[in-house]
């Protein structure tokens, strides 16, 4: 069975990668899991990095889905290894900075869900 905490989470990761486009969306993803989890503060960044993880994963299945798409035409091509794994050291760089900012405002949002909690 899944515990409260996760669920918040999952529905917290559904909420940021729906809202992608949006700047800044995994605050609102992460402020959404604390704010229905009614955490306190640390709590509210656990929640909140849970969801920020949970949404890494369909950014980290594009990326790789990408690469292996552009390494599949780069094949073809006079130099096609070198550019395929330059592409995949670029994809992997993005990917973890994209993870950061992923995870870090998701806690960020956490912790500002929790203090709406308080607050209201």
């Amino acid at each position: 069975m899944v515990s409260d905490s996760t669920l918040h989470a999952l529905l917290g990761a559904v909420v940021t990668v729906v809202l992608s486009f949006i700047p800044f969306s995994p605050v609102l993803g992460g402020g959404v899991a604390a704010y229905l989890n009614e955490a306190d503060a640390s709590q509210g960044l656990r929640v909140g990095a849970l969801s920020g993880i949970i949404a890494t994963v369909p950014l980290v299945l594009f990326g790789l889905l990408l690469v292996s798409f552009l390494g599949f035409f780069a094949l073809g091509l006079r130099g096609g290894a070198a550019l395929g794994i330059g592409g995949l050291l670029v994809v992997t760089v993005f990917g973890l900075i994209a993870a950061v900012y992923t995870v870090g405002l998701s806690a960020l949002g956490g912790y500002l869900g929790a203090y709406l909690v308080d607050e209201l």
